[in-house]
């Protein structure tokens, strides 16, 4: 009998999912049976730009963290497919860091050459997920039609990313405070603090790129909190790092070094959780957000269960191609390709695997880690394979520049991993492009 199969999430990893059975069709296998929930009304995860915050437009929590104006603040080189090469898209190399709207092309363009679309269901909500017996039964909510239905898979894919569940620390006063307070998740649009004095809380690539959006459209200033260290990065004038705040009194933020500020606004940046409320405890994935996650043997195979997997729930230095060789090795267990081991042998490979990341000395060994890893999966498939080191050594220029000069690191480019292809600049420096259009990134200047 066909086994059934359940992806949650048509973004990244639910897409490489996807994209990972239509290849082993077009080779001729015998696939399972594919249904894969979404609940926002088209595919793309964080990269489907939506006005909305709060909530969607069916009462369900917004997924989108996505904002305007986004440029990639990694290599593209990085994170290029293998089987679909930026050059192979757009017909000519482009440079290292487009916008959004680039990356989002790049992203369907592979998708809708691969005809997947049709294993979709859009406006749909997983709303429960239990075992029964060797089985699982999915309980969804479609939004359109406002019904309910459960249906049993063989196997269920969790892939809905962990950079949508904010993470909401309180501080004193935050209940008073008379300007605007919003966390990274629901940040939308830099020209809204133009003129203004900003402060950000956290040290994460949000809080480093939310401020630098900020900055680039004319806000007055940017102050950055951090509870560990700071960033460190050569900032504009108008931008200072601060120890972590103490208190907020009115509008004027204090902090522990005995500082204050006056500001405007508050951004929180300060991360995201892994979150499943449609798992039961005995499903679901708790873990920080580390390169080894917890009970994930090879990463993607739930210990406790190992019909269940999960995607991309690592903390990412490699992204969409990881994802892809994810999918492949998940795609391989469930038509019986690869073998899983017993618990015990699981379980061991999750703890040599975290001992390994818990001994690595910085962030260059941690790029390193990652890309082994994505190695590691490729060589267990049919995914095509790439040079691992070139797309390390991206990353690897990518820190360097931003350390020389945190607004203009976009402005240079890497060698793609797989044409050999070094990307040329963009036709306007980053802080001059004001326009994120495809349009305009595409315009022959």
């Amino acid at each position: 009998m066909t086994k059934r199969i359940c992806i949650i999430g048509a973004g990244p990893s639910g897409l490489a999912q996807l994209r990972a059975f239509q290849s082993a069709a077009d080779k001729g296998a015998q696939i399972p049976e594919i249904v894969c929930f979404e609940k926002q009304p088209d595919w793309g995860g964080l990269w489907r730009y939506t006005w909305r915050t709060g909530i969607d437009e069916f009462g369900n929590p917004c997924h989108g963290s996505m904002y305007r104006y986004l440029w990639s603040n990694g290599p593209k080189e990085g994170l290029e497919f293998a089987d679909y090469t930026f050059e192979e898209h757009f017909g000519k190399p482009i440079a290292s860091y487009p916008p959004r709207a680039v990356l989002f092309d790049y992203i369907e363009g592979r998708v809708k050459q691969a005809g997947v679309r049709d294993y979709i269901r859009f406006n749909t909500i997983v709303r429960d997920v239990r075992t029964a017996g060797d089985q699982f039964e999915v309980t969804v909510r479609d939004g359109i039609q406002e019904t309910e239905d459960t249906q049993t898979f063989d196997h269920v894919i969790v892939a809905t990313g962990h950079f949508s569940v904010p993470h909401m620390p309180h501080y004193e006063g935050f209940d008073r405070f008379s300007g605007r307070l919003l966390h990274a998740h629901d940040f939308r649009e830099a020209r809204e603090f133009t003129g203004k004095d900003i402060l950000i809380l956290g040290t994460s690539y949000s809080a480093e790129d939310i401020g630098s959006q900020c900055w680039k459209y004319g806000c007055k200033s940017i102050t950055v909190a951090h509870r560990t260290a700071p960033m460190g990065y050569d900032w504009p004038e108008n931008w200072q790092e601060v120890p972590a705040l103490e208190k907020v009194v009115g509008k004027t933020a204090y902090f522990i070094d005995g500082t204050s500020k006056d500001v405007d606004a508050i951004i929180l940046c300060t991360g995201y959780k892994h979150h499943f409320p449609f798992l039961p405890d005995d499903l679901r994935l708790n873990t920080p957000n580390v390169l080894a996650s917890n009970d994930l043997y090879k990463g993607v195979v739930w210990n406790n269960n190992p019909r269940l997997f999960y995607l991309g729930m690592q903390d990412q230095w490699y992204t969409f191609n990881m994802f892809d060789a994810q999918a492949w090795y998940v795609r391989d267990i469930i038509m019986d390709q690869i073998s899983v081991p017993d618990l015990a042998a699981r379980k061991a490979e999750v703890a040599k695997r975290q001992a390994e990341e818990a001994a690595l000395p910085d962030d260059y060994a941690c790029i390193e880690f990652q890309g082994a890893y994505t190695l590691e999966l490729i060589n267990e498939t049919d995914y095509p394979s790439f040079d691992i080191a070139v797309a390390n050594q991206a990353f690897f220029e990518w820190k360097k520049l931003k350390k020389k000069g945190i607004m203009e690191f976009r402005n240079h480019g890497h060698v793609s991993p797989m044409t050999g292809t070094k990307a040329p600049p963009h036709h306007t420096g980053w802080t001059e492009a004001l326009d994120d259009s495809l349009e305009s990134y595409l315009a022959i200047n």
